[in-house]
């Protein structure tokens, strides 16, 4: 169909929720199968509208491709991919959900490391006794590598994180973290501390577009924006 239009929305938990209470709202009532895994739904009464619902991060790389026209996702997701894919994907709309942050953590018996001045004071110093780099476990490591960078942290490494990136620094495989938080919490009941100026970026779910498709959208994402 030439004028179709498709979408992606998040597959679980309270983002899929509010991604469908969003186009709800708006007027779209979002249908999907009774089958518990099917992954693709569509909109009453328009004919034209595809549903498909995937994993925040594929969203991005979809949208960045060319599959899906319109996309909700997390900031944190867009900032994180390749700057290629970030050059055909634009914002149509902050949400008001999905509220998180991206910060650097350390342990709490780190006392003498309040800033990411101490944090550097701390990687030159095992440098020279160990002759090794601290190690920053994390699933963001473009988004850490530039922070770091900018704040002048040069002596570090990074550890690619493959599930509870809170585990790290108590298991021996890093010294410290970043990693995406919306209350905390999580880190505290995990004995880290977020550092003082440890904030890399400030996350929200957003309406995406692929910008090559825009002349098309535009009604549609106009109807959106209300």
């Amino acid at each position: 169909m030439k004028n179709l239009i498709t979408i992606g929305l998040p597959s679980k938990g309270r983002l899929k929720d509010k991604a469908i209470s969003f186009f709800k709202d708006r007027r779209y009532k979002i249908l999907q199968s009774e089958k518990e895994r099917n992954y693709f739904g569509t909109i009453e009464n328009e004919n034209n509208i595809k549903i498909i619902f995937l994993h925040a991060k594929e969203i991005i790389q979809r949208l960045g491709d060319g599959t899906l026209d319109i996309g909700v996702s997390g900031l944190d997701l867009l900032k994180e991919s390749d700057k290629n894919l970030q050059n055909k994907i634009n914002i149509q709309k902050k949400l008001d959900f999905g509220n998180a942050k991206l910060v650097i953590a350390v342990p709490d018996d780190w006392i003498d490391v309040q800033t990411i001045a101490d944090l550097e004071e701390v990687s030159f110093d095992i440098r020279s006794k160990r002759n090794s780099r601290l190690r920053v476990a994390t699933k963001y490591p473009n988004l850490t590598n530039d922070f770091l960078i900018s704040k002048g942290v040069t002596q570090y490494k990074i550890i690619p994180s493959l599930g509870a990136t809170e585990t790290y620094p108590f298991i021996g495989s890093s010294e410290i973290i970043t990693d995406i938080t919306s209350t905390g919490k999580t880190l505290a009941d995990n004995n880290l501390r977020i550092l003082k100026d440890g904030l890399i970026l400030n996350s929200k779910a957003c309406l995406f577009f692929a910008k090559k498709k825009a002349a098309k959208l535009q009604p549609f994402l106009n109807s959106l924006s209300k």
